[in-house]
């Protein structure tokens, strides 16, 4: 018996003919609506009466939502691989983490040839897709910024530059049935994809073996070899051979060849709507059962628990790997899977995990939550991994990754209430929410997770029109330590719901969060870069300016020492919106000049746009970027004393990058007890950047320590523990003791500036 334990997989075959261009697409989405996984089309750019396959994959990707699609298999005899890793990765970007890699060395040598193409023989063939495997999971590799260089004998780069990441990390499937092939695909390739008319009895037990032995002598484990078959065959009311008969006989075969020759991805042949009908409905879901009760049955461990050697010598000390159950195995990344470069770290810092669990649910976080606490090791939670302060990735220990969880469902039209999964980012939420004309105020970038500005802060560009992002949550479902899972709201556990807006990685982890969008039109986004020589002269009127200004301008500042010969300057980025309408142009222009007053103006433009084009949909393909020491405090107004001490800062040199945020507006109408973020009458958010944390708390500390009123932690690296009342003052610190010591007396969650649990817990 050979069951690699892969997930099972159904999916059609589908002629690309152009005679009805679309006739394909139209079976494409069948095999959608029926509830396969997978579609796939053949590839033979040669032939005149097919439409060309990557066109088509495009087209139906567009076409459709759910389904994934694959070549079947992508001919590399005439592609070149690093063009066909940029459009796999591009087309697996557009569809969401949808396309899937089926791969060939080529054939029909004549064909080719006559395209202008090259003769290659059977063995040249094997070493060009060898060497093209090799490329393209270097072009994949974004994360790696080394120039791409594979000097092969049928495919060169020499300096490619990598990416883009695609959307997921694309399986390679190889179409492959002579050993020298067979045993690449044990060395280096994800899947085997043979054709059942082609083999003979005997041949897939023969293959397994010859991959499995190959995956062994490199270090891999067998399963980590999907095996796919492509299946001809007609379901009839009478048998009359193998695959040929009722729907109980190709269920009987299926799932023998599953439990038996370890085929765990069933790719039905042919172009009759009513074939794949009878597949999908009477066939699969049999499939599904038989071989889900006998797996029950024999114990059988999931592929993604069985790891191979290298991978086995990469695990870290302190974590249970064998126990971690197996709906969270199955996505869990570990240092030696190849998907663990693209998930270690976050923005801003590198980071080192022993595993990166990936809950698609509110259960599989409840069942993570518990598994963690028996490891000896630290947890950290991720909603996007874009915080300053690092806290979402560590060395050694286990990432709770909120990436699976990033729905954006509008709940109910008339109060305009969003519910958000904590693994989306702000980028993803505005471009939803752009054609209703809602907007939620999210910080300045659309990498940013909701998860984690959304129990924090959020001081954003519409800040001082709508407040702070917290002042607009509702509700919060919340899987706390003991793993219950509630819903905090106002009604709700009011406890928990006034922790959370202010501090709530302290509390448990948030799954999801709904919040109020205001309406938003289309609003000014302005670069302005202003002279900064005069730098205390520069803030104050540029202070004075913001705080005068009508709600609707949000400001930012970024003061750079200049370069160059150049002196030092000022960037602004400035937004001005309106509550219910589009912004009008002349009382923009008017309050711009206002900020531009504050100094010699260097250059300017503005644009009049989406607010979702301000902050806008980004990939987070998170590399670190340099582990910065950083520092935070919230001022009151920029007056001279302010001023200047900024500058003084300025002037030590200790930070490389330094940014003043205006808030306060609609922020300060809240109460300071209304929420565990207490700072209301605050107008700016100051945060420098640096490369030694010492260094720049001592020039902190002594510039700006005496002027700062508050703190804001996402924008801090400080871990002393005078921070916590900085960011959290009485009353407020003692009432999150409380209820901490009510929904995690023991602490667990305290990598985050932990709160520590009121005595007596």
């Amino acid at each position: 018996m050979t069951d690699y334990g892969h997930e099972l997989l159904f999916g059609t075959f589908i002629s690309p003919t152009n005679a009805d261009p679309q006739g394909p697409v139209r079976l494409a989405q069948l095999s959608e609506q029926l509830g396969l996984d997978l579609v796939t089309f053949q590839d033979h750019p040669y032939q005149p009466s097919f439409l060309d396959t990557w066109t088509l994959m495009s087209w139906v990707a567009a076409q459709t939502e759910r389904i994934h699609i694959s070549g079947n298999v992508l001919n590399l005899g005439m592609r070149q691989p690093a063009i066909v890793a940029r459009s796999a990765a591009s087309l697996d970007l557009l569809s969401g983490g949808r396309f899937e890699m089926g791969l060939g060395a080529g054939g029909f040598w004549d064909a080719i040839a006559g395209m202008g193409g090259p003769r290659r023989t059977p063995g040249e063939a094997v070493s060009a897709l060898e060497e093209g495997l090799e490329i393209m999971r270097g072009i994949w590799d974004a994360g790696n910024r080394t120039p791409l260089r594979v000097a092969g004998k049928f495919h060169q780069v020499d300096g490619a530059k990598r990416g883009p990441a695609p959307a997921h990390d694309i399986p390679i499937w190889i179409g492959a049935l002579k050993p020298r092939m067979l045993r690449l695909i044990g060395t280096k390739a994800d899947g085997w994809l043979p054709s059942l008319p082609y083999l003979k009895d005997g041949d897939l037990a023969r293959g397994n073996a010859t991959i499995d032995e190959a995956a062994l002598a490199a270090g891999r484990s067998p399963s980590e070899i999907r095996r796919l078959l492509n299946m001809g065959g007609t379901i009839t009311s009478r048998s009359s051979g193998p695959l040929q008969g009722p729907a109980d006989q190709w269920v009987e075969e299926l799932t023998h060849m599953a439990l038996e020759d370890g085929v765990s991805t069933f790719i039905a042949m042919g172009d009759d709507p009513d074939q794949i009908r009878a597949f999908a409905q009477e066939v699969v879901p049999a499939v599904r059962e038989a071989v889900a009760a006998e797996r029950r049955s024999a114990g059988t461990a999931p592929a993604s628990a069985r790891r191979g050697a290298k991978a086995l010598a990469a695990r870290r000390q302190g974590i249970d790997y064998d126990s971690l159950p197996p709906e969270l195995a199955a996505r869990a990344v570990e240092p030696g899977d190849r998907e663990y470069g693209s998930v270690r770290h976050n923005y801003l810092r590198a980071g080192a995990p022993g595993l990166v669990l990936r809950p698609q649910g509110v259960d599989e976080v409840a069942s993570g939550l518990a598994w963690v606490q028996k490891q000896d090791v630290e947890l950290a939670v991720r909603s996007a991994g874009h915080g300053i302060s690092g806290r979402s990735t560590n060395d050694g220990g286990v990432v709770l990754s909120m990436s699976g969880m990033r729905s954006v469902e509008v709940v109910d039209e008339a109060t305009r209430r969003v519910r958000i999964g904590a693994g989306a980012t702000w980028g993803e939420v505005a471009e939803t929410l752009a054609p209703r004309g809602w907007a939620i105020t999210s910080g300045d970038y659309g990498g940013v997770g909701v998860g984690g500005l959304g129990t924090t802060g959020g001081i954003g560009y519409l800040g001082r029109l709508q407040g702070l992002t917290i002042d607009h949550v509702v509700a919060a479902e919340v899987v706390t330590a003991d793993g219950r899972v509630l819903h905090a709201s106002r009604d709700k556990h009011p406890d928990l719901f006034w922790a959370l807006r202010g501090a709530g990685g302290n509390m448990g982890v948030v799954t999801w969060l709904e919040i109020e969008a205001g309406v938003v039109g289309d609003v000014v986004y302005s670069q302005m870069t202003l002279d900064a020589t005069d730098t205390v002269g520069l803030l104050e009127k540029w202070g004075a300016a913001v705080e005068a200004a009508p709600r609707g301008l949000t400001s930012f500042m970024v003061l750079g020492r200049g370069r160059g010969g150049q002196g030092p300057m000022a960037q602004l980025m400035t937004v001005i919106a309106a509550e219910g309408a589009d912004v009008e142009p002349d009382e923009a222009i008017a309050q711009l000049e206002l900020l531009a007053d504050a100094g010699p103006l260097l250059g300017h433009q503005a644009q009049l746009l989406p607010y979702s084009g301000v902050v806008r949909k980004e990939d987070a393909h998170h590399s670190g970027g340099g582990d910065p020491s950083a520092r935070g405090g919230l001022l009151t107004h920029l007056d001279q004393g302010t001023s200047r001490a900024i500058e003084r800062l300025l002037g030590s040199g200790e930070s490389y990058f330094t940014q003043i945020r205006a808030t306060g507006g609609a922020g300060n109408d809240v109460a300071p007890s209304a929420t565990a973020y207490a700072h209301r009458h605050q107008n700016f958010a100051l945060t420098a950047l640096a490369t030694n944390q010492d260094r720049i708390n001592q020039a902190w500390d002594a510039e700006i320590g005496p002027v700062m009123d508050g703190s804001y932690l996402s924008f801090d690296t400080d871990s002393r523990p005078e921070r916590l009342l900085e960011a959290f003052p009485e009353p407020t610190f003692s009432r999150l003791r409380t209820v901490k010591a009510t929904y995690d007396p023991s602490n667990v969650f305290r990598t985050n500036f932990p709160i520590p649990p009121a005595d007596g817990a």
